[in-house]
Protein backbone atom coordinates (compact mmCIF):
# COMPACT_ATOMS: atom_id res chain seq x y z
CA UNK A 1 0.00 0.00 0.00
CA UNK A 2 1.63 3.20 -0.98
CA UNK A 3 1.14 6.52 0.51
CA UNK A 4 0.91 9.57 -2.56
CA UNK A 5 0.29 13.11 -3.02
CA UNK A 6 -2.22 14.31 -5.63
CA UNK A 7 -1.53 17.47 -6.89
CA UNK A 8 -3.66 19.61 -9.25
CA UNK A 9 -3.02 22.83 -11.43
CA UNK A 10 -4.17 26.13 -9.19
CA UNK A 11 -5.03 29.32 -11.56
CA UNK A 12 -6.61 32.83 -10.57
CA UNK A 13 -10.71 32.88 -11.22
CA UNK A 14 -11.59 33.03 -14.77
CA UNK A 15 -8.25 31.78 -15.67
CA UNK A 16 -9.63 28.27 -16.82
CA UNK A 17 -7.36 26.58 -19.37
CA UNK A 18 -7.67 23.96 -21.65
CA UNK A 19 -7.31 20.18 -20.68
CA UNK A 20 -4.43 19.92 -23.51
CA UNK A 21 -2.84 23.55 -21.50
CA UNK A 22 -3.21 21.70 -18.20
CA UNK A 23 -1.75 18.12 -19.75
CA UNK A 24 0.95 20.46 -20.88
CA UNK A 25 2.08 22.55 -17.84
CA UNK A 26 2.09 19.27 -15.55
CA UNK A 27 4.14 17.53 -18.18
CA UNK A 28 6.39 20.36 -18.27
CA UNK A 29 6.98 19.91 -14.48
CA UNK A 30 7.88 16.85 -14.34
CA UNK A 31 10.00 16.75 -17.31
CA UNK A 32 11.48 19.87 -15.26
CA UNK A 33 12.21 17.84 -11.98
CA UNK A 34 12.84 15.00 -14.24
CA UNK A 35 16.21 16.33 -16.78
CA UNK A 36 16.78 19.35 -14.87
CA UNK A 37 17.06 19.54 -11.23
CA UNK A 38 17.98 15.71 -10.68
CA UNK A 39 20.71 16.92 -12.24
CA UNK A 40 21.97 19.28 -9.72
CA UNK A 41 20.31 17.25 -6.59
CA UNK A 42 20.81 13.84 -7.55
CA UNK A 43 18.58 10.93 -7.93
CA UNK A 44 17.66 10.04 -4.17
CA UNK A 45 16.74 13.96 -3.42
CA UNK A 46 14.71 14.55 -6.18
CA UNK A 47 11.06 12.78 -6.88
CA UNK A 48 9.07 14.07 -10.32
CA UNK A 49 6.34 12.09 -9.84
CA UNK A 50 4.00 10.85 -12.89
CA UNK A 51 0.96 12.45 -14.56
CA UNK A 52 -2.42 10.35 -13.93
CA UNK A 53 -6.18 11.12 -15.32
CA UNK A 54 -8.51 11.01 -12.94
CA UNK A 55 -13.01 10.41 -12.84
CA UNK A 56 -14.24 13.97 -12.96
CA UNK A 57 -16.77 13.08 -11.04
CA UNK A 58 -14.03 12.31 -8.08
CA UNK A 59 -12.00 14.91 -8.43
CA UNK A 60 -15.25 17.52 -7.85
CA UNK A 61 -16.11 15.91 -4.78
CA UNK A 62 -12.72 15.58 -3.93
CA UNK A 63 -12.68 19.62 -4.45
CA UNK A 64 -16.02 19.89 -2.64
CA UNK A 65 -14.00 17.59 0.55
CA UNK A 66 -10.83 19.51 0.90
CA UNK A 67 -12.25 23.25 0.32
CA UNK A 68 -12.74 24.05 4.05
CA UNK A 69 -9.31 22.77 5.05
CA UNK A 70 -7.44 24.62 2.35
CA UNK A 71 -5.78 28.05 3.70
CA UNK A 72 -7.22 31.22 3.49
CA UNK A 73 -4.06 32.66 1.56
CA UNK A 74 -4.49 29.99 -0.99
CA UNK A 75 -8.25 30.68 -1.59
CA UNK A 76 -7.38 33.44 -4.24
CA UNK A 77 -6.84 30.72 -6.67
CA UNK A 78 -8.99 27.86 -7.82
CA UNK A 79 -8.36 23.91 -8.32
CA UNK A 80 -8.58 22.76 -11.51
CA UNK A 81 -11.74 20.45 -11.88
CA UNK A 82 -12.48 20.30 -15.19
CA UNK A 83 -9.40 18.45 -16.78
CA UNK A 84 -9.10 15.35 -14.82
CA UNK A 85 -5.24 15.64 -15.01
CA UNK A 86 -2.89 15.52 -12.02
CA UNK A 87 0.26 14.65 -10.83
CA UNK A 88 0.49 11.87 -8.86
CA UNK A 89 3.86 11.87 -6.23
CA UNK A 90 5.59 10.01 -3.49
CA UNK A 91 4.14 11.60 0.24
CA UNK A 92 7.52 13.57 1.55
CA UNK A 93 6.19 13.14 5.12
CA UNK A 94 6.97 9.21 4.86
CA UNK A 95 10.37 7.68 4.38
CA UNK A 96 11.75 7.43 0.78
CA UNK A 97 13.75 4.38 -0.79
CA UNK A 98 13.13 1.67 1.64
CA UNK A 99 10.38 -0.02 3.52
CA UNK A 100 8.62 -0.03 6.67
CA UNK A 101 6.30 -1.05 8.94
CA UNK A 102 3.08 1.23 8.26
CA UNK A 103 2.67 1.31 11.68
CA UNK A 104 5.96 2.44 12.44
CA UNK A 105 5.70 6.33 13.73
CA UNK A 106 7.01 8.85 11.58
CA UNK A 107 8.38 12.28 12.52
CA UNK A 108 8.77 14.11 9.38
CA UNK A 109 10.50 17.51 9.39
CA UNK A 110 9.78 20.72 6.33
CA UNK A 111 12.25 23.52 5.63
CA UNK A 112 12.20 26.15 3.68
CA UNK A 113 16.18 27.51 3.89
CA UNK A 114 16.21 30.10 1.16
CA UNK A 115 19.01 31.65 0.05
CA UNK A 116 22.05 30.60 1.94
CA UNK A 117 25.07 33.55 -0.06
CA UNK A 118 25.23 36.90 0.02
CA UNK A 119 25.58 38.60 -4.08
CA UNK A 120 29.60 38.87 -4.87
CA UNK A 121 28.28 40.28 -8.28
CA UNK A 122 30.16 43.90 -9.59
CA UNK A 123 26.83 44.85 -10.70
CA UNK A 124 25.22 45.24 -7.38
CA UNK A 125 24.80 48.85 -7.22
CA UNK A 126 24.06 49.22 -3.25
CA UNK A 127 27.03 47.88 -0.65
CA UNK A 128 24.29 46.92 1.46
CA UNK A 129 23.52 43.75 -1.10
CA UNK A 130 27.46 42.86 -0.11
CA UNK A 131 27.19 42.64 3.32
CA UNK A 132 23.57 41.47 4.59
CA UNK A 133 21.40 39.16 3.37
CA UNK A 134 18.25 38.91 1.34
CA UNK A 135 16.66 37.29 4.03
CA UNK A 136 17.45 39.24 6.91
CA UNK A 137 16.64 42.92 4.66
CA UNK A 138 13.27 41.41 3.78
CA UNK A 139 12.19 40.42 7.31
CA UNK A 140 11.98 44.24 7.77
CA UNK A 141 9.47 44.89 5.04
CA UNK A 142 7.48 41.84 5.91
CA UNK A 143 7.15 42.96 9.27
CA UNK A 144 6.31 47.07 7.94
CA UNK A 145 3.39 45.49 5.45
CA UNK A 146 1.94 43.69 8.26
CA UNK A 147 2.58 39.99 6.36
CA UNK A 148 4.35 39.33 10.05
CA UNK A 149 4.34 40.38 13.74
CA UNK A 150 8.32 40.01 14.39
CA UNK A 151 11.50 39.42 12.66
CA UNK A 152 13.14 36.12 12.80
CA UNK A 153 16.33 35.49 14.34
CA UNK A 154 17.09 32.95 11.42
CA UNK A 155 19.67 33.72 8.82
CA UNK A 156 20.19 31.30 6.20
CA UNK A 157 23.48 31.85 5.95
CA UNK A 158 24.09 30.40 9.54
CA UNK A 159 22.43 27.22 8.20
CA UNK A 160 24.22 27.19 5.28
CA UNK A 161 27.75 27.38 6.92
CA UNK A 162 28.01 24.26 7.62
CA UNK A 163 29.25 25.03 11.44
CA UNK A 164 27.23 23.05 13.97
CA UNK A 165 27.10 26.12 15.84
CA UNK A 166 25.36 28.20 14.00
CA UNK A 167 23.44 26.17 12.28
CA UNK A 168 22.28 25.02 16.04
CA UNK A 169 21.16 28.52 16.20
CA UNK A 170 19.47 28.90 13.01
CA UNK A 171 17.28 25.90 13.52
CA UNK A 172 16.32 27.00 17.13
CA UNK A 173 15.42 30.73 15.15
CA UNK A 174 13.43 28.57 12.98
CA UNK A 175 11.42 26.75 15.67
CA UNK A 176 10.98 29.84 17.59
CA UNK A 177 9.78 32.11 14.40
CA UNK A 178 8.61 29.34 11.80
CA UNK A 179 6.53 31.31 9.62
CA UNK A 180 6.29 29.64 6.89
CA UNK A 181 9.57 28.36 6.68
CA UNK A 182 9.57 25.42 9.59
CA UNK A 183 6.97 22.72 9.58
CA UNK A 184 6.90 19.29 11.98
CA UNK A 185 4.74 16.91 10.62
CA UNK A 186 3.83 13.56 12.83
CA UNK A 187 2.88 10.34 11.17
CA UNK A 188 1.69 12.98 7.75
CA UNK A 189 -0.42 15.31 10.47
CA UNK A 190 1.22 19.04 10.73
CA UNK A 191 1.70 19.03 14.55
CA UNK A 192 3.88 22.54 14.38
CA UNK A 193 4.07 25.43 12.00
CA UNK A 194 2.70 28.45 11.18
CA UNK A 195 -0.72 28.53 10.35
CA UNK A 196 -1.28 32.05 9.72
CA UNK A 197 0.46 34.97 8.80
CA UNK A 198 0.08 36.99 11.43
CA UNK A 199 1.33 35.42 14.60
CA UNK A 200 3.65 32.36 14.95
CA UNK A 201 3.38 32.08 18.82
CA UNK A 202 5.37 28.83 19.50
CA UNK A 203 4.38 26.56 22.25
CA UNK A 204 7.71 24.38 22.88
CA UNK A 205 6.17 22.51 25.39
CA UNK A 206 2.92 21.49 23.34
CA UNK A 207 5.86 20.51 20.69
CA UNK A 208 8.09 18.13 23.12
CA UNK A 209 5.01 16.40 24.42
CA UNK A 210 4.09 15.22 20.79
CA UNK A 211 8.02 14.67 20.52
CA UNK A 212 9.02 12.93 23.81
CA UNK A 213 8.09 9.12 22.43
CA UNK A 214 10.51 9.70 19.75
CA UNK A 215 13.51 10.98 21.48
CA UNK A 216 12.98 9.82 25.38
CA UNK A 217 10.38 6.06 24.65
CA UNK A 218 10.97 4.77 28.12
CA UNK A 219 9.65 8.06 29.12
CA UNK A 220 12.68 8.48 31.80
CA UNK A 221 12.50 12.49 31.15
CA UNK A 222 10.93 14.37 33.96
CA UNK A 223 8.33 16.99 32.68
CA UNK A 224 8.78 20.75 32.62
CA UNK A 225 10.90 23.57 31.13
CA UNK A 226 14.21 21.26 31.26
CA UNK A 227 12.48 18.56 29.52
CA UNK A 228 11.25 20.77 26.82
CA UNK A 229 14.73 22.66 26.30
CA UNK A 230 16.11 19.13 26.07
CA UNK A 231 13.89 17.43 23.54
CA UNK A 232 14.43 21.01 21.38
CA UNK A 233 17.74 20.37 21.36
CA UNK A 234 17.94 16.66 20.72
CA UNK A 235 15.50 17.67 17.54
CA UNK A 236 17.95 20.45 16.33
CA UNK A 237 21.04 17.93 16.76
CA UNK A 238 18.96 15.28 14.88
CA UNK A 239 17.98 17.78 11.69
CA UNK A 240 21.64 19.05 11.86
CA UNK A 241 23.08 15.86 11.31
CA UNK A 242 20.87 14.70 8.86
CA UNK A 243 21.22 18.02 6.69
CA UNK A 244 25.36 17.49 7.08
CA UNK A 245 24.33 13.76 5.84
CA UNK A 246 24.77 12.29 1.91
CA UNK A 247 22.50 9.95 1.24
CA UNK A 248 22.96 9.91 -2.68
CA UNK A 249 26.48 8.40 -4.52
CA UNK A 250 25.17 9.78 -7.40
CA UNK A 251 27.68 12.62 -8.48
CA UNK A 252 25.17 15.57 -9.08
CA UNK A 253 25.43 18.22 -7.55
CA UNK A 254 29.25 17.76 -8.44
CA UNK A 255 28.80 20.62 -11.25
CA UNK A 256 31.31 23.36 -9.97
CA UNK A 257 29.28 26.57 -10.34
CA UNK A 258 31.52 29.27 -8.30
CA UNK A 259 33.53 28.83 -5.68
CA UNK A 260 31.28 29.05 -2.17
CA UNK A 261 34.28 30.96 -0.67
CA UNK A 262 33.35 33.77 -3.28
CA UNK A 263 31.73 36.26 -1.05
CA UNK A 264 31.47 36.61 2.59
CA UNK A 265 30.45 33.50 4.45
CA UNK A 266 28.43 35.80 6.95
CA UNK A 267 26.01 38.48 7.20
CA UNK A 268 26.06 41.13 9.05
CA UNK A 269 22.55 41.29 9.88
CA UNK A 270 22.32 37.57 11.79
CA UNK A 271 21.60 38.18 15.29
CA UNK A 272 24.32 35.27 15.87
CA UNK A 273 27.12 37.68 14.44
CA UNK A 274 25.91 40.35 15.87
CA UNK A 275 26.19 38.25 19.74
CA UNK A 276 29.46 37.49 18.42
CA UNK A 277 30.62 41.24 17.72
CA UNK A 278 29.08 41.92 21.05
CA UNK A 279 30.90 39.78 23.06
CA UNK A 280 34.16 41.25 21.32
CA UNK A 281 34.65 38.46 18.54
CA UNK A 282 35.03 39.13 14.49
CA UNK A 283 35.44 36.11 12.95
CA UNK A 284 32.44 33.84 12.20
CA UNK A 285 33.55 30.22 12.02
CA UNK A 286 32.30 28.85 8.57
CA UNK A 287 33.50 24.98 8.58
CA UNK A 288 32.27 24.88 4.77
CA UNK A 289 29.45 21.79 3.84
CA UNK A 290 30.23 17.83 2.78
CA UNK A 291 29.79 17.95 -1.12
CA UNK A 292 27.34 15.27 -1.54
CA UNK A 293 24.76 16.68 1.38
CA UNK A 294 21.81 18.52 0.28
CA UNK A 295 22.43 21.90 1.18
CA UNK A 296 25.55 21.79 -0.81
CA UNK A 297 23.92 20.63 -3.78
CA UNK A 298 21.33 23.60 -3.37
CA UNK A 299 23.86 26.48 -2.47
CA UNK A 300 25.58 25.19 -5.77
CA UNK A 301 22.84 25.47 -7.46
CA UNK A 302 21.39 28.90 -5.86
CA UNK A 303 24.58 30.35 -6.78
CA UNK A 304 23.86 29.82 -10.40
CA UNK A 305 22.55 33.58 -9.95
CA UNK A 306 25.99 35.10 -10.36
CA UNK A 307 25.18 38.46 -11.60
CA UNK A 308 22.17 39.18 -9.02
CA UNK A 309 19.11 40.51 -10.30
CA UNK A 310 20.63 43.81 -11.24
CA UNK A 311 22.98 42.14 -13.38
CA UNK A 312 20.42 39.87 -14.62
CA UNK A 313 17.61 42.73 -14.97
CA UNK A 314 19.37 44.03 -18.46
CA UNK A 315 19.77 41.09 -20.13
CA UNK A 316 16.30 40.10 -19.15
CA UNK A 317 15.29 43.42 -21.82
CA UNK A 318 17.85 42.12 -24.14
CA UNK A 319 15.86 39.03 -24.67
CA UNK A 320 12.48 40.45 -24.18
CA UNK A 321 13.27 43.16 -26.72
CA UNK A 322 14.30 40.00 -29.01
CA UNK A 323 11.08 38.33 -28.99
CA UNK A 324 9.35 41.68 -29.50
CA UNK A 325 10.74 41.46 -32.56
CA UNK A 326 10.60 37.56 -33.27
CA UNK A 327 8.05 36.31 -31.40
CA UNK A 328 7.76 33.07 -32.83
CA UNK A 329 11.05 32.58 -31.94
CA UNK A 330 9.93 32.22 -28.39
CA UNK A 331 9.79 28.19 -28.26
CA UNK A 332 13.23 28.10 -30.33
CA UNK A 333 14.54 29.53 -27.32
CA UNK A 334 12.86 26.95 -25.19
CA UNK A 335 11.47 29.84 -22.43
CA UNK A 336 8.50 28.10 -21.90
CA UNK A 337 9.96 24.46 -22.28
CA UNK A 338 10.36 21.65 -23.43
CA UNK A 339 12.57 21.04 -20.47
CA UNK A 340 15.31 18.28 -21.79
CA UNK A 341 18.89 17.16 -21.66
CA UNK A 342 19.09 20.04 -24.74
CA UNK A 343 17.87 22.82 -22.02
CA UNK A 344 19.88 21.54 -19.01
CA UNK A 345 23.25 21.62 -21.79
CA UNK A 346 22.77 25.25 -22.04
CA UNK A 347 23.03 25.80 -18.01
CA UNK A 348 26.11 24.39 -18.36
CA UNK A 349 27.49 27.37 -19.73
CA UNK A 350 29.40 29.64 -16.78
CA UNK A 351 31.08 32.30 -18.45
CA UNK A 352 30.51 35.77 -17.39
CA UNK A 353 31.96 38.04 -20.58
CA UNK A 354 29.24 39.26 -21.48
CA UNK A 355 29.29 39.22 -25.96
CA UNK A 356 26.10 41.20 -26.59
CA UNK A 357 24.13 38.25 -27.79
CA UNK A 358 20.62 36.82 -27.21
CA UNK A 359 22.01 33.58 -26.42
CA UNK A 360 24.17 34.82 -23.66
CA UNK A 361 21.64 36.84 -22.15
CA UNK A 362 19.21 34.07 -22.38
CA UNK A 363 21.55 31.53 -21.07
CA UNK A 364 21.80 33.62 -18.03
CA UNK A 365 18.01 34.36 -17.93
CA UNK A 366 17.66 30.52 -17.90
CA UNK A 367 20.46 29.92 -15.43
CA UNK A 368 18.70 32.60 -13.25
CA UNK A 369 15.43 31.09 -12.90
CA UNK A 370 16.92 27.99 -11.79
CA UNK A 371 18.70 29.79 -8.46
CA UNK A 372 15.79 31.14 -8.01
CA UNK A 373 13.76 27.74 -7.69
CA UNK A 374 16.62 26.50 -5.53
CA UNK A 375 16.61 29.57 -3.37
CA UNK A 376 12.50 28.58 -2.95
CA UNK A 377 12.42 24.95 -2.79
CA UNK A 378 11.85 22.71 0.74
CA UNK A 379 13.59 20.07 2.06
CA UNK A 380 11.62 17.10 3.91
CA UNK A 381 13.65 15.23 6.82
CA UNK A 382 11.40 12.14 7.58
CA UNK A 383 12.68 9.93 10.65
CA UNK A 384 11.57 7.46 11.51
CA UNK A 385 12.52 5.34 15.08
CA UNK A 386 14.36 2.14 14.60
CA UNK A 387 16.38 -0.54 16.54
CA UNK A 388 19.32 -1.71 17.13
CA UNK A 389 19.30 -4.82 14.58
CA UNK A 390 17.35 -3.26 12.01
CA UNK A 391 19.84 -0.85 11.04
CA UNK A 392 21.47 -1.99 8.09
CA UNK A 393 24.13 0.03 6.04
CA UNK A 394 21.80 0.28 3.17
CA UNK A 395 19.85 2.79 5.52
CA UNK A 396 21.18 6.00 6.88
CA UNK A 397 20.58 5.99 10.84
CA UNK A 398 21.28 9.39 12.75
CA UNK A 399 21.74 8.84 16.91
CA UNK A 400 20.59 10.70 19.63
CA UNK A 401 21.14 9.73 23.45
CA UNK A 402 18.30 7.37 23.79
CA UNK A 403 17.33 6.76 20.77
CA UNK A 404 17.81 6.03 17.09
CA UNK A 405 16.33 6.96 13.60
CA UNK A 406 16.74 5.78 10.21
CA UNK A 407 16.25 8.54 7.81
CA UNK A 408 15.32 10.18 4.58
CA UNK A 409 16.26 13.67 3.03
CA UNK A 410 14.32 15.17 -0.29
CA UNK A 411 13.50 18.50 -1.75
CA UNK A 412 9.97 19.70 -3.08
CA UNK A 413 8.74 22.98 -4.74
CA UNK A 414 11.03 22.54 -7.67
CA UNK A 415 8.45 24.48 -10.43
CA UNK A 416 11.27 26.38 -12.89
CA UNK A 417 9.70 29.98 -11.30
CA UNK A 418 8.40 31.77 -14.34
CA UNK A 419 10.42 33.89 -17.10
CA UNK A 420 7.41 36.54 -16.21
CA UNK A 421 8.61 37.10 -12.79
CA UNK A 422 11.53 38.65 -13.23
CA UNK A 423 10.62 42.22 -13.49
CA UNK A 424 8.41 41.88 -10.54
CA UNK A 425 11.71 40.33 -9.07
CA UNK A 426 14.10 43.45 -9.73
CA UNK A 427 10.97 45.69 -8.56
CA UNK A 428 11.35 43.77 -5.50
CA UNK A 429 14.66 43.91 -5.05
CA UNK A 430 14.81 47.57 -5.09
CA UNK A 431 12.20 47.94 -2.39
CA UNK A 432 13.67 45.43 0.33
CA UNK A 433 17.03 47.21 -0.22
CA UNK A 434 15.53 50.93 0.24
CA UNK A 435 13.20 49.89 2.86
CA UNK A 436 16.11 48.45 4.81
CA UNK A 437 18.48 51.37 4.14
CA UNK A 438 15.88 53.82 5.09
CA UNK A 439 14.39 52.07 8.36
CA UNK A 440 17.04 49.92 9.26
CA UNK A 441 20.47 50.37 8.68
CA UNK A 442 20.24 54.11 9.84
CA UNK A 443 19.12 53.25 12.65
CA UNK A 444 21.52 50.26 13.63
CA UNK A 445 24.63 51.96 11.86
CA UNK A 446 25.53 54.16 14.74
CA UNK A 447 25.15 51.40 17.35
CA UNK A 448 26.94 48.58 15.17
CA UNK A 449 30.12 51.09 13.81
CA UNK A 450 30.90 51.54 17.98
CA UNK A 451 30.62 48.46 18.56
CA UNK A 452 33.21 47.10 16.00
CA UNK A 453 35.52 50.06 17.14
CA UNK A 454 35.05 49.01 20.67
CA UNK A 455 36.35 45.78 19.82
CA UNK A 456 39.25 46.35 16.89
CA UNK A 457 42.25 44.32 17.62
CA UNK A 458 44.88 46.35 18.98
CA UNK A 459 48.04 45.71 17.28
CA UNK A 460 51.70 47.06 18.85
CA UNK A 461 54.46 47.58 16.46
CA UNK A 462 58.20 47.01 17.87
CA UNK A 463 60.51 48.99 15.58
CA UNK A 464 64.61 48.53 16.13
CA UNK A 465 66.77 51.83 17.24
Amino acid sequence: QRCVVLRFLKSPPNQNKTSEEILHHLQNIVDFGKHVMKQFFGENYVHHGEIIQLPLDFVRQLCLKIQPERPESRCDKDMDTLSGYAMCLPNLTRLQSYRLAEHRPILCIEIKPKCGFIPFSSHVSQEIKHKVCRYCMHQHLKVANGKWKRPSKYCPLDLFSGNKQRMHFALKSLLQEAQNNLKIFKNGELIYGCKDDQDCVSDWNELARQLKPFFFPSNGLVSGPHCTRTIVKELIHVITMTLLSSTDACRAGDMKTVPISQGRSYCEASAFNKELVRNGKHKLESSGLPRGCLLYKTLQAQMLDMLDIEGLYPLYSRVEQYLEEFPEERSTLQIDGPYNEAFYEKLLDLSKEDDGTVAFALTKVQQYRIAMTAKDCSIMIALSPCLQDECSEQRPVVLTSKSRFTFSVSVLDLDLKPYESIPHQYKLDGEIVNYYLKNVQAKDDPVMSNLFKENEDCTLVLHKV
